[in-house]
């Protein structure tokens, strides 16, 4: 089990994201909840990797995971496919169920990771779903009761093993919009975000954004600058647009 010490480092402990593709429900029913934990299991065995936090939410997934050989990107491919294969398989579909990419951030030093896990515990509550104590899919439970995926060990050390303290640290109140340094920045390829403003302007192609007056091209523009990690540079080239129009559009 690595210490995650106070200074900046590799600890090989990582914060990922994995979201559906077009930020459609991966989960549609409890089963399927239990199918990716069991995933989690099972893989488990193959990559010897740790658990400390998840978060499953309809259309994305939380988790602080020990890497422990550096197989982060073979681990979460392999979780990747056995999923999907299960869910196209169920509900008779076929292509991704995945983006392209997950997202990881390094968790560097002890408090950064006790805030991070509170965060992630937090998640239904942010979204309005319900209150930590009472959403099924995150490991908040596994720290309360009995453990059944997660390492509690490492986040339990940080409470000196008092899951009172525990419990109180999560229901301090905080700003639960006031979270952005445990948020990792997504950054879409070019395909991803034309499928992306496809599907929010529901249009069949992005080059009908081409045949629009000024004026209602320009509100979609700005719309679309609004997307977080996009550039302006990338909507020009994705759109088919002279970058100056698209800085231009207010």
């Amino acid at each position: 089990m690595p210490r995650i010490n106070r200074k900046f480092g590799n600890t090989k402990v990582y914060h990922v994201i994995l979201r559906g593709i077009d930020k459609q429900d991966i989960f549609l029913e409890d089963v399927d909840y239990r199918v990716f934990l069991n995933i989690l299991k099972e893989l488990h065995k193959n990559y010897q990797y740790e658990i400390y936090a998840y978060c499953l939410m309809n259309n994305h997934i939380h988790l602080v995971i020990y890497d422990i050989n550096n197989q982060l990107s073979k681990i979460m491919q392999s979780v990747g496919i056995k999923y999907s294969k299960y869910f196209n398989k169920k509900y008779e579909r076929v292509g991704h169920l995945f983006q392209n990419r997950f997202l990881s951030k390094n968790v560097e030093n002890r408090e950064y990771f006790k805030c991070l896990c509170r965060y992630i515990h937090k998640n239904p509550q942010k979204a309005q779903i319900s209150k930590t104590e009472k959403y099924k899919w995150s490991s908040y439970h596994e720290y309360v009761n009995e453990t059944e995926l997660v390492n509690s060990k490492m986040l339990l050390d940080v409470f000196f093993y008092d899951k009172e303290e525990f419990i109180k640290f999560h229901n301090i109140d905080i700003d639960l919009k006031d979270n952005s340094e445990y948020e990792i920045n997504e950054v879409l390829d070019d395909i991803e975000l034309q499928r992306y403003i496809c599907k929010i302007l529901k249009l069949r192609n992005i080059r009908e954004i081409l045949s629009l007056q000024k004026e209602e091209r320009d509100k979609i523009l700005v719309e679309c600058k609004s997307i977080v990690g996009v550039s302006n540079r990338q909507l020009a080239r994705v759109i088919g647009l002279n970058r100056k129009m698209v800085d231009r559009a207010k």
